[in-house]
C-alpha cells in the first residue's frame, strides 16, 4: 500500500454532562488519509446457476461477528447514560395523516437459518428481473418478482475459485443492485482484514461475476457499500469509522481495481446509493452521512454529509470533507444507553434484543430528480422512557447545500420500532420498512415486520397507517443480537414498486429465526 504524506490525530476525550447519571463524548475528528491500496486483480466465477445448492449442517449454535464498539474505552461510562429520556418532540405528528399504507401484493419467506448463526443479516434488493436475498454464514438465494425461488440458496464464498475469500463466509453480507450499469454487487468479510466483492457480468443474478479480494488495513465490521458513478463507496466500523471508495469502472469491466481510504470520523459513515435512472450531475462527488449526538458528540443534535472526491488518475489527490452540518429536531441518542445489546423487550422471555441505535440504518437512497435531488435516511432514536422509534429523514438540495426537507419519527403507539430501512419512489412517495416488538400484558406483539408510507404531497413529517408484511409468531430466546439491519429498495423497472426483507420467528426458539420478502406500491404509481 501507498501512503502519502499526511498526518492525523484522532482526539476522543470522555467528559460529564448534565450530572453523573449522563456521560458524553467530547469528539475533534480529523481526518487521516488517503490511504491508496494497491490494485487487486479479479477471477471470474462460475455462474450462479451452476453453484451446488446447500442444505443446513447440523453445528453449534454460535454468534457470528460479534458488533464492534470502537470507544471501547467508554462504554462501560457511557451505560450510566441509560436514564430516562424524555418523549421525542416528533411524538404524534403522523396522526394528522389520514392515508392508509397499503397492504403487501406480495409477502413469502426467505431463507432461515441455515448456519444456526445469530444475528442473521438479512438484506435483499430488486433488479430488473430478480430479488436477491442474503444472510449470514453466508448464503445467496435468487427469486424471480413472483417470489419463486430461481437458485439457492448457495454459499457466497463458492463463487471464489482461490484465495481467502474462497474459505470465508465470515457474513455481514451486503447486496445492491447497480441501477446505473444494470449489475449486481455483493460482498461480504473475508477472514481477515479486508471484503469480498463479486460484480455480476450482466444484469441476472444467475451468472457469473468478477470476484475482487480487497485487504484493508483493519477490520470492516459492519460495512456498507453504496453505489455512485466514479466509485464503490464504502462506510465501515473500525478503531475509527472509515470511508472507502473501490475503482467502479474497472470493477464492471473485469479489470485490477484499487481503493482509497479516509479515517477518523466519530460516527459511522453510511454512503449513498443511486435509485432511479437519473445519475448524479457530472462529477459530483460520493455522499456520505451521519448524525451526532449533542450529549454524546458536543455540539448540536445534527446530520453531518461528507463529499469523497476520488481521483483515480492520481489517487493520492483524493479528499474526504464535511460540506453540511444540518441542526434537526432533538433526539435522544441510543435506547438503552451505549453498545448496550439488552434492550427491546420481547413476550414470553426476558431476552431483550439489540436495538442498533448508535448508528445510521441502510440505506442512504439518492435521487435525482433534475430540478433537486434527495436523500432518504433513518436511525433508531429513545422515543421516550427507553421505547426505540425511528427518526427518518428527507434532505433536499436544489442549489449548492443540502437542506432538511422534512423529518419525523415512527412510533406509532406504546410498541417498539426499531431496525429500519428506507426507500423513495419515482414520484417521491417514502416507505420505511422495521421491526416492532411489545411484551405487554395486553396484547402482546412478538416481534414482526411492519411498513408505513407516505405520498409526495402527505403532510411533511408524517407517515401513513402502519400495515404489516409478517406476524411474528415467538420470540428469540438465546442471543440479544438482533437483525443486524434490514432492506428497502425499489424496483428499477416501474420505479414504483417497493420490496422490503427483515427477521421475524416463526415461533418462540434460541436461534430459529426466518425471514420475510414481500412488496407493495403507492397507488397512483404506474
Amino acid at each position: 500500500m501507498n501512503i502519502p504524506g499526511r498526518s492525523v490525530v484522532f482526539v476522543l476525550s470522555v467528559g460529564l454532562l448534565l450530572g453523573p447519571a449522563a456521560v458524553a463524548l467530547a469528539a475533534q475528528p480529523v481526518v487521516q488519509g488517503p490511504l491508496v491500496g494497491n490494485a487487486v486483480a479479479p477471477r471470474l466465477s462460475a455462474a450462479v446457476r451452476d453453484l451446488p445448492v446447500r442444505r443446513p449442517e447440523p453445528r453449534p449454535e454460535r454468534e457470528i461477528n460479534p458488533r464492534r464498539n470502537p470507544l471501547a474505552s467508554v462504554q462501560d461510562a457511557a451505560r450510566t447514560a441509560d436514564v430516562v429520556g424524555p418523549d421525542d418532540p416528533l411524538l404524534g405528528v403522523s396522526a394528522a395523516n389520514p392515508g392508509r399504507t397499503p397492504e403487501p401484493s406480495l409477502s413469502f419467506d426467505g431463507m432461515d437459518n441455515l448456519a444456526s448463526v445469530t444475528p442473521p443479516d438479512p438484506i435483499g434488493a430488486v433488479g430488473t428481473t430478480e430479488f436477491v436475498q442474503l444472510v449470514n454464514a453466508t448464503f445467496m438465494a435468487v427469486y424471480d418478482k413472483g417470489g419463486t425461488l430461481l437458485h439457492g440458496p448457495v454459499q457466497l464464498n463458492d463463487l471464489w475459485t482461490s484465495g481467502t475469500c474462497a474459505n470465508s463466509n465470515a457474513g455481514d453480507p451486503v447486496v445492491v443492485f447497480d441501477i446505473l450499469a444494470s449489475r449486481w454487487v455483493l460482498a461480504q468479510f473475508r477472514i481477515g482484514n479486508g471484503i469480498c466483492v463479486a460484480v455480476s457480468q450482466t444484469s441476472s443474478a444467475l451468472g457469473a461475476y468478477w470476484t475482487y479480494e480487497f485487504v484493508f488495513p483493519e477490520f470492516p465490521d459492519y460495512f456498507k457499500l453504496g453505489v455512485w458513478p466514479d466509485a464503490y463507496y464504502v462506510g465501515s466500523n473500525e478503531p475509527s469509522y472509515s470511508a472507502y471508495a473501490l475503482d467502479r469502472q474497472r470493477m464492471l469491466a473485469g479489470l485490477p481495481a484499487a481503493f482509497v481510504r479516509f479515517t477518523g470520523e466519530a460516527n459511522f459513515l453510511l454512503p449513498a446509493t443511486v435509485a432511479g435512472p437519473t445519475p448524479p450531475p457530472a462529477g459530483a462527488p460520493g455522499l456520505f452521512y451521519t448524525f451526532k449526538d449533542d450529549s454524546f458528540h458536543g455540539g448540536t443534535d445534527r446530520l453531518e454529509i461528507f463529499e469523497f472526491r476520488v481521483d483515480w488518475a492520481s489517487p493520492g489527490s483524493s479528499s474526504f470533507t464535511m460540506v453540511s452540518a444540518l441542526d434537526v429536531t432533538p433526539f435522544t441518542y441510543t435506547v438503552c444507553g451505549f453498545f448496550n445489546f439488552d434492550c427491546v423487550p420481547q413476550p414470553g422471555t426476558l431476552r431483550r434484543v439489540d436495538a442498533v441505535s448508535e448508528w445510521p440504518m441502510w440505506p442512504l437512497a439518492y435521487r435525482n430528480f433534475g430540478d433537486h435531488e434527495t436523500l432518504v435516511a433513518n436511525f433508531t432514536v429513545d422515543v421516550g422512557r427507553n421505547r426505540a422509534g425511528i427518526r427518518w429523514y428527507e434532505l433536499r438540495r436544489s442549489g449548492a447545500a443540502w437542506a432538511i426537507h422534512q423529518e419525523g419519527t415512527q412510533a406509532p403507539d406504546r410498541r417498539h420500532s426499531w431496525m429500519g430501512s428506507i426507500a423513495m419512489d419515482g414520484l417521491g412517495n417514502i416507505a420505511l420498512g422495521y421491526s416492532i416488538s411489545w411484551r405487554g400484558f395486553l396484547s402482546p406483539v412478538y416481534p414482526s415486520l411492519a411498513y408505513a408510507t407516505r405520498l409526495a404531497t402527505d403532510l411533511p413529517g408524517t407517515l401513513q397507517s402502519e400495515a404489516l408484511l409478517v406476524a411474528g409468531g415467538g420470540s428469540q430466546t438465546r442471543s440479544n443480537r438482533w437483525g443486524d439491519y434490514s432492506a428497502m429498495s425499489v424496483d428499477p423497472v416501474d420505479d414504483c414498486t417497493f420490496w422490503y426483507t427483515g427477521e421475524y420467528y416463526a415461533a418462540t426458539s434460541r436461534t430459529g429465526w426466518s425471514t420475510r420478502i414481500g412488496s407493495f406500491k403507492m397507488p397512483g404509481c404506474e
